[in-house]
């Protein structure tokens, strides 16, 4: 939490996602922190503490997001972790997302109603 308002790292190589993330969660009071990069997402990560995050899973490399949230659980982690997708319904099929530790999976493109209920429900309980 930064200034009262509770920030979120977006990790995802694609910049329009990225813009659109942020238009949606700076109207509606988070402070939003991201990258382009798994790599640059873990800079991002050890200096904004982010209360939550949201990661594509394909990036620069197919299973970018999968080692991205691997190496956040290797840093201590603790934050809700939600993988980003368009792969729809075969992702629930070929990722435990229990498994790796994820609170859950966003279809892309993302509804904004059902991303800010998620945060709104999320947040409240960490």
């Amino acid at each position: 939490m930064k200034d009262g308002k509770f920030v979120i790292l977006c990790v995802d190589d694609d910049s329009d996602i990225l813009e659109s993330l942020k238009l949606v969660l700076e109207a509606n009071g988070y402070i939003m922190a991201s990258a382009p990069t798994a790599e640059e997402g873990l800079e991002v990560f050890q200096a904004e503490k982010p209360d939550l995050l949201i990661v594509d899973l394909m990036m620069e490399e197919i299973d970018a997001g999968t080692r991205f949230v691997k190496d956040l659980q290797a840093l201590g982690n603790t934050a809700p972790i939600y993988m980003l997708s368009s792969v729809g319904d075969e992702l629930h099929q070929s990722i435990d997302a229990g498994k790796l530790g994820l609170a859950g999976i966003f279809q892309k493109p993302i509804d904004p109603d059902v991303l800010l209920a998620t945060l709104k429900t999320k947040l409240r309980k960490a």
